[in-house]
């Protein structure tokens, strides 16, 4: 049996932070915590600094210059050994709107990949996250291949259950419902995003069994938005019912770029730190110099611009997608929301893994769980990354 001991660093646990903690490993699992034990020898000694649980990332398309809609092994490992540098121990592997070949080819790779050791944050599964969006929501994705849900589609995708963990979808389009329920019944759990539905619709989507909201404030309807389109009296739209709703939890981009403080902040004093994940929504440019790069696949993707510290459409004016790891997101959201260093990163650990249904081994430092760590500086700046005990940064 293997054993290792990690010591001198702060344990952020789920309620606390164990100042000098200690804390033993064996076979790839945490086997015990405790207060600092001098006399005990240490395998790692840390030497200051936070030792954290690995971050995991439920929305994140690539890095490194690779997408996951490139749908080759190489593009899946190349992600993933970008995103463990930025503190990510687990992901879920994230489409585009694409053609339905492209799809199908992505969900290949993924189930083939799915749990293995890569080098890098391991790949609990798929976010199908798109094409399945309103039209006039989708943001950076390509118009071309945005559609409805029709069951002689989706049945295709629907056969690779046993590696998606969650699927997206626009509310109010026809099919929605029986979209929702068909990925429900096979254990998939559905998310509402890129969307203009109206409070009313998401509340009946409450009901199909949508629980997530993607990337709250980007790509979706608000008051603002429906009063364009309604007279009187004003209405809420996903937006509103993000917010009002218990039953859904949801996610920000928290790169700096994409929400001002004060969102930050509103989205942590509404849903607080168990209903609120922090994700990158990372495109081919994290790591990667300014430039353009196609966000999906290379063929068909969109052109996008890295500029900035973040993705942009090619006029400059708008927002496409992020190039920023987890690791930014923590100190963006200690910085901007009030929220204190325990409830940050239970936001890119046990909420993100409770969530995606991963609670049971990842999310924390708690003993039986896996040894997925992260040994951050007082900075909160990435020093060494562990996946299952293995260092892999």
């Amino acid at each position: 049996m293997t054993v290792q001991r990690f010591s001198h660093a702060r344990l952020v646990l789920p309620d606390r932070i164990l100042d000098s903690g200690c804390i033993e490993i064996e076979n790839g699992r945490i086997t015990r915590i405790e207060a600092a034990n001098d006399s005990a020898e240490a395998t790692v000694d840390l030497q200051g600094g936070y030792l954290v649980p690995g971050f995991i990332d439920l929305h994140v398309h690539g890095g490194d210059g690779a997408d996951f809609m490139d749908g080759t092994e190489e593009a899946f490992r190349t992600v993933c050994r970008a995103h463990a540098r930025h503190g990510t121990t687990a992901l879920l592997a994230t489409t585009t709107v694409a053609r339905h070949e492209q799809h199908l080819a992505f969900l290949r790779v993924c189930r083939s990949l799915k749990g293995q050791e890569l080098d890098g944050a391991i790949i609990v599964g798929a976010h199908f996250y798109g094409p399945y969006f309103g039209r006039e929501a989708r943001g950076c994705h390509p118009a071309e291949s945005v559609r409805e849900p029709i069951p002689a589609e989706y049945n295709d995708y629907l056969a690779f259950a046993d590696s998606l963990v969650t699927a997206t979808v626009a509310p109010e389009l026809p099919g929605a419902e029986a979209f929702v329920r068909a990925c429900v019944a096979r254990g998939i759990r559905c998310n509402a995003g890129h969307s203009h539905a109206t409070f009313e619709q998401v509340e009946q989507a409450i009901g199909w069994g949508v629980r997530h909201v993607d990337h709250l404030f980007c790509a979706m309807s608000d008051r603002a938005r429906l009063r364009q389109q309604q007279t009187y009296p004003m209405r809420g739209g996903l937006l509103e019912a993000t917010l009002y709703f218990d039953e859904l939890t949801t996610e920000v981009i928290a790169d700096g770029k994409h929400l001002a403080p004060e969102l930050l902040r509103l989205a942590y004093k509404i849903k607080g730190a168990d209903r609120l994940a922090l994700v990158t929504d990372a495109n081919r440019a994290l790591d990667m110099p300014d430039g353009e790069y196609l966000f999906g696949p290379r063929e068909g993707g969109e052109l996008i611009l890295r500029r900035d510290g973040v993705g942009l459409m090619p006029d400059g004016r708008s927002l496409a997608s992020g190039v920023e790891g987890l690791d930014t997101a923590v100190r963006t959201m200690l910085a901007a929301s009030g929220a204190s260093l325990v409830e940050v990163v239970r936001m890119v650990s046990l909420t993100p893994a409770r969530i995606a249904g991963l609670q049971r081994d990842r999310g924390s430092i708690e003993p039986g769980k896996r040894a997925d760590l992260v040994h951050l500086d007082e900075q909160l700046r990435v020093r060494q990354v562990w996946i299952g005990g293995r260092k892999v940064v």
